[in-house]
């Protein structure tokens, strides 16, 4: 039971280092892409508590139980970012929430189409973020006014379109109805345009 204890008082203490190093990064610092910063904030709040656990001689758990102790906090550290910050950052779902929240509670149905293409691109600089999320990722560079996919884009979205294709629901339900439509969003998508780069 006191083992238990100190490593529950130990992670209470991640937490809190946690949530000061996030704050601390994301008031005063550059941050490149939501994610990697969380990230980074728990691989640092770890090895700050890693550190306190080494030098505190008289902590009653053994060297593998600090290695055990260690590494939930890095699976702690990285369902925070996932979970909080990028989930906030990214949501869709936040937003409609926010943005009926903003418009008094209530948005017509009818108009939610213009709300995303008018309203949730600019304000969230959706473009924007989400081209330089993936050029920080490597997964794209953008050559003039081209915007083109590299090596490992490639194999990503390789990957996305597999896994979209076999493994997302084949009955989802949307809007009171179920199906197949997010298996395959390019089902209907007209084969000629005039965007593309030569």
């Amino acid at each position: 039971m006191k083992k238990f204890l100190a490593a529950l008082a130990a992670t209470v203490c991640f937490v809190l280092v946690l949530l000061v190093v996030y704050v601390l990064h994301v008031r005063f610092f550059q941050v490149d892409v939501v994610f990697y910063a969380a990230i980074v904030d728990g691989v640092l709040a770890a090895a700050l508590c890693g550190a306190g656990l080494l030098l505190l001689r008289a902590f009653p758990l053994g060297g593998l139980e600090k290695f055990l102790l260690v590494s939930n906090w890095l699976l702690l550290g990285y369902c925070f970012a996932i979970s909080v910050p990028t989930v906030i950052d990214r949501s869709l779902s936040f937003y409609i929430l926010e943005k009926l929240a903003q418009r008094g509670g209530g948005i017509r149905l009818d108009r939610f189409e213009e709300v995303f293409t008018r309203e949730y691109l600019r304000e969230h600089h959706l473009v924007e973020v989400r081209l330089t999320e993936q050029q920080q990722s490597g997964t794209i560079v953008i050559e003039g006014n081209c915007v083109r996919l590299t090596a490992r884009g490639e194999r990503l979205a390789g990957f996305s379109r597999f896994f979209r294709k076999n493994l997302l629901p084949r009955q989802r339900l949307l809007m009171g109805r179920y199906t197949d439509a997010l298996t395959d969003p390019f089902r209907d998508s007209p084969s000629e345009v005039d965007y593309r780069c030569r």
